[in-house]
């Protein structure tokens, strides 16, 4: 008996393509059973094709640096005990020369961090521009460049750890008032100090500003949307926020259903979900005229913060903060008081 002939090729891709959407939909129609595939976001092991190479590896440089970022950030111990002691002894040379020396170095630590966020800023407009682009549909653009809707998840993941450990210490704001104080003397004394600096006046007040916010990354992110939207106007606002409402739909799927949890070889996974569903919640909530938590938002914001409210409150206390401080219509009249209640 003679064997049946292998599909084509073509023909196979076709029906694997399908199959994925086929997920995909299940996934947003929360019509989920045992018998679905592998869930079609992949934000573990998602590799680019030729198509997304070009702006994968660019992005990827960036996610690179990113994760030295963080470990510097998490490593920052700050230089308390020198500036306390040259506070205690203004007249004692050496002791203000110790905390001179070990402030300079902390503060070129904050301008490498605060430089980054132009880095992040071109990143996420690499991404958007790809995933918001007219030739498909939010959805079909996140099924069909999975490695690229990862890198935006890893954007997002990144933005969120990085002001949930800025917010956690103290140590960034108070060494960067003394080196402002102590520069603003030795100003008065050699005028030329600012040209000679590693930090001169006008990126210190950019700084100062930046570190002074709750969430200055975060904040980042939501301004770079905004003006994504504002000089893109023949991209429609829809493309955007139906990009980040489908990304909120597919992460609190997969956080509520063991069909999908389940196959996260991490527990970070689980982590880098919450992180990215609240993250795009954030960025709707800026870019949407009428916000996230309105009855009409695309967005299951009483979904997404049940959620939320199900995992260890010490994992998720930043997060619901975020939520609570840093979108934009939570207060508005017209958001469900249940929803505030949720929050609050």
């Amino acid at each position: 008996m003679s064997r049946p002939a292998a599909a084509p090729a073509r023909d196979t891709a076709w029906s694997n393509r399908h199959l994925r959407m086929g997920n995909l939909i299940k996934v947003l129609t929360r019509d989920i059973d045992g018998c679905s595939g592998n869930f079609f976001l992949d934000f573990e092991n998602a590799q680019p094709t030729a198509a997304e190479s070009e702006v994968w590896e660019k992005v990827n440089r960036v996610l690179e640096e990113s994760q030295v970022i963080l470990e510097d950030l998490q490593n920052y111990r700050g230089a308390g005990e020198e500036i306390r002691q040259a506070i205690q002894r203004p007249g004692a040379v050496g002791v203000q020369e110790r905390a001179w020396s070990a402030v300079v170095p902390l503060v070129n630590k904050l301008k490498t961090f605060y430089e980054f966020t132009h880095k992040l800023e071109s990143s996420l407009w690499c991404l958007l521009d790809v995933l918001t682009s007219s030739e498909a549909t939010p959805t079909q653009h996140l099924e069909q460049k999975q490695a690229l809707a990862r890198q935006f998840a890893q954007i997002l993941h990144f933005t969120l750890r990085f002001d949930e450990l800025k917010m956690t210490n103290p140590a960034i704001q108070n060494d960067f008032s003394y080196y402002r104080r102590t520069i603003s003397r030795m100003r008065i004394n050699n005028p030329s100090v600012d040209s000679a600096g590693e930090v001169n006046n006008e990126l210190a007040n950019r700084m100062s500003l930046f570190y002074a916010g709750a969430t200055p990354m975060l904040k980042t992110l939501s301004d770079a949307t905004i003006k994504f939207v504002s000089d893109n106007p023949d991209v429609p606002l829809e493309n955007t926020t139906d990009c980040l409402s489908t990304m909120a739909s597919v992460c609190k799927v997969m956080l509520e259903s063991p069909e999908y949890s389940n196959r996260f070889n991490s527990e970070e996974t689980v982590s880098l979900c919450l992180r990215v569903m609240v993250g795009v919640i954030i960025l709707y909530d800026h870019v949407h005229p009428a916000g996230a938590f309105v009855k009409t938002s695309n967005i299951d914001m009483k979904g997404c913060i049940r959620v939320l409210r199900e995992q260890p409150v010490s994992s998720v206390e930043g997060l619901v903060n975020a939520l609570r401080y840093t979108t934009k219509h939570l207060n508005d009249e017209a958001t469900p008081k249940h929803i505030r209640n949720m929050l609050h």
